[in-house]
């Protein structure tokens, strides 16, 4: 951890706060795309969770382009970028026949889960997924599955699993879902099937900050997460500091900050999602010791 103090507001900045490896590899193959002589390149939705990189990369030449799957484009002589969330099989094979070039940025730990559930699902295991059922990683996840599947993200959903005893299952994880919830879902359908496979699919580095901004949060008196509206994981850390830290603040960058609301002598924690830049917890940082 970072630990800055101006001898009023102490500041503790995570370690494992920022671009995660699949993260940074996706933007980094989305630049090297931009740095060549073709400039009609996209991504197929959002390359990451947060806007501001979005931005950015727009303004770099990519744009995130969620009507890639539409028959009216002419995707001759254009590039198209697979977003670090993957997709189905079936899109990822309508892309490569439409588009002149398709490069795949899905994140490795995503990939392997795909991998899992193709070959399990060919097994004729039953398939359960932990984690959002409209989050475009688990979306993808389902794409490559062959046979019966289920999407939970509650206790509820996981004690209502329409299971038999006799099925034989095979349990995934989105890489960014809570871990303990994960344990305890498989504690659940355990009790329900004898047969089992059950895959921890939650990345390390999810592991790690959830992990660290439980231990930061009860340190603090002012925890702050910083994360795309839409991104997953960042919520999933908000929701972690928030049970330990009741004064928790979710922001997309320093200009959400109002420092008049906080007391001149608080210790103030941050921790950021993987889809967060560096310059943006650095600003946040700076804005607090001001």
């Amino acid at each position: 951890m970072t630990d800055n103090g101006n001898g009023k507001r102490k500041v503790i900045v995570a370690e494992h706060a920022g671009f995660c490896f699949g993260v940074q590899r996706a933007i980094d193959m989305a630049l090297e795309c931009a740095s060549g002589d073709n400039k009609r390149t996209y991504s197929y939705g959002p390359l990451i969770h947060n806007e501001t990189v979005i931005n950015d990369l727009k303004n770099k030449g990519i744009e995130a382009v969620d009507a890639c799957m539409d028959d009216s484009i002419d995707g001759k002589g254009k590039t198209v970028i697979i977003r670090a969330h993957g997709v189905s099989y079936e899109e990822e094979q309508y892309l490569r026949h439409k588009y002149d070039r398709v490069v795949d940025a899905t994140c490795p730990f995503v990939k392997k889960i795909h991998n899992i559930v193709e070959e399990h699902s060919k097994a004729g295991e039953v398939i359960v997924i932990t984690g959002s059922p409209s989050h475009p990683e688990v979306l993808g996840i389902q794409g490559h599955i062959s046979g019966r599947f289920f999407v939970i993200s509650t206790e509820e959903e996981a004690l209502n699993l329409d299971l038999k005893s006799s099925d034989r299952v095979c349990v995934v994880s989105q890489t960014t879902f809570l871990v303990n919830k994960f344990k305890d879902f498989v504690e659940i359908i355990r009790q329900k099937v004898y047969d089992v496979h059950a895959y921890n699919t939650i990345c390390n580095a999810t592991e790690e900050r959830q992990a660290e901004a439980q231990r930061l949060a009860q340190q603090v008196d002012v925890m702050l997460v910083l994360g795309g509206e839409n991104s997953s994981n960042s919520k999933k850390l908000y929701e972690i500091c928030n049970t330990w830290c009741s004064e928790t603040l979710f922001l997309q960058d320093s200009q959400g900050l109002d420092l008049s609301a906080l007391p001149s002598f608080v210790s103030i924690g941050i921790t950021a999602g993987a889809s967060t830049p560096h310059y943006i917890i650095e600003e946040v940082q700076k804005k607090c010791l001001k």
